[in-house]
């Protein structure tokens, strides 16, 4: 069964150097299939909020990532405000619209991760494959986003050809009114351990690293706090792209807790290599159920001593890694400091090729 030779990916986050689940499986797909074009949508452009934070206004964009143009990107222009009404989101859909007809999609299928975008299954007609990679319905927003997220969540269960969840937790939850495929997230475990000179901007040692998004949801901020007050003379520096709240921050800031900002993914494993300790400080709750941490992937891939609590993909790896309750967090990374490594074999770690590949036959099913 072929695959389609259009994409349109209406994605949660930038096309940019900070990768995750959809960029990989993107590239890969695009290396499988030489026919293969893919039309990337980012989160959309939103100058009066930018206005309103001082900041530079972003606009709508449109860009080539690749010399042949076989992956394009496109930044929507939001026009109103969400509390505008459903206006506001029907003018984002309006333009993907036209995007697709401007640079030749003419037959495409849609992988839908915003499910803003879930009534384009509707107006186009494209075989949709809908792909769930966080419980957004579990996370803290007002009741108003809440009701949203949860219409639209229903919409596209209910009309999408295919869905495809990342975690155990999603596969239930999702599954619970129609089949869903799990296809959980995994890592490039040569591109972690190839070698790598020490960053310049690591605090120096004894220094524990955390690489990810940083975000109240979960990270559990209070922990940090902790442990930078009770281990004597460790730096803790946290990787990734800030989306803490102010009072976070400055929790972090009072403990002396570096926030190094985003860094690209070819950056990465430096960080990760010339970590005395790699800490995972997850909340574990109901939304951190939903996910399936690609850290959880690269921590493996990278071999060096990591303390994480017991949040979802991580519970399943403590054969590996040092998995503790955040009462005893603390303690296991002043262990680890002493101890040194627990490492798992890199067999045993699921590669993108393979993801991208199971992808590939949902695809090609929904078309």
């Amino acid at each position: 069964m072929s695959g389609p030779s259009q994409l349109v990916v209406c994605s949660l986050e930038e096309w940019d150097e900070v990768w995750r689940r959809n960029q990989f499986l993107a590239d890969r797909l695009l290396r499988r299939d030489p026919e293969l074009r893919i039309l990337y949508v980012e989160p959309a452009a939103d100058p009066l909020h930018d206005a309103l934070r001082k900041r530079l206004p972003r606009l709508l964009r449109v860009r080539s990532i690749d010399a042949d143009r076989r992956l394009r990107t496109f930044r929507p222009l939001k026009p109103l405000p969400r509390r505008a009404g459903a206006a506001a989101d029907a003018a984002l859909r309006a333009q993907v619209r036209m995007a697709a007809r401007v640079l030749g999609f003419d037959h495409p299928t849609l992988w839908l991760n915003d499910v803003t975008y879930a009534p384009l299954i509707g107006e186009t007609g494209w075989p949709t494959v809908y792909d769930v990679t966080d419980d957004w319905l579990l996370a803290p927003a007002s009741d108003r986003e809440l009701e949203r997220l949860r219409r639209l969540d229903e919409l596209a269960l209910r009309d999408a050809a295919e869905v495809v969840v990342c975690s155990p937790d999603l596969a239930q939850s999702r599954g619970e009114t129609r089949p869903v495929t799990l296809i959980r997230n995994a890592v490039d475990v040569e591109h972690f351990q190839r070698p790598r000179e020490r960053p310049d901007d690591l605090p120096p040692a004894p220094v524990a690293v955390y690489v990810g998004s940083l975000h109240d949801s979960r990270l559990d901020v209070e922990l940090l706090v902790e442990l930078a007050r009770g281990v004597e003379g460790l730096s803790i520096a946290l990787v990734g792209p800030d989306s803490l709240s102010q009072s976070a921050r400055r929790a972090l800031a009072d403990a002396r807790v570096q926030l190094l900002g985003p860094r690209p993914y070819a950056d990465v494993p430096a960080y990760l290599q010339h970590a005395d300790v790699i800490v995972v400080p997850h909340r574990v709750d109901a939304f951190t159920e939903s996910l399936d941490p690609i850290k959880a992937y690269e921590c493996l891939a990278v071999a060096r001593p990591v303390v994480a609590t017991p949040a979802a993909g991580f519970r399943e790896l403590e054969e590996s890694l040092v998995v503790v309750d955040r009462e005893g967090f603390v303690g296991a990374v002043q262990a680890a400091l002493a101890d040194g490594i627990r490492t798992a074999h890199a067999a045993e770690i699921p590669s993108w090729d393979e993801r991208a590949a199971s992808f590939a036959a949902v695809l090609a099913r929904a078309g």
